[in-house]
């Protein structure tokens, strides 16, 4: 499962529908992309390098950035 999948698994969506709320807004779902880690936090439509509380990592990333979007 790839962690796009993940995080629109996690905010109760599909994925169409994630992307879709997150093209109109100015927060977006992000999740950490570290293997082991699912901490997912509201963050820019272009973030690629977010603060992940739980790894202590800036490895979150924003569903616009995961789907090649932004």
């Amino acid at each position: 499962m790839s962690k796009l999948d993940k995080l629109a698994e996690i905010e109760g969506m599909t994925v169409m529908e994630l992307l879709e709320q997150g093209t109109f807004d100015s927060i977006v779902p992000g999740i950490c992309i570290n293997p082991d880690c699912d901490y997912t936090t509201e963050v820019e439509p272009d973030q690629s390098r977010g603060w992940c509380e739980e790894c202590e990592t800036n490895t979150v990333k924003a569903a616009t950035v995961l789907a090649g979007i932004i």
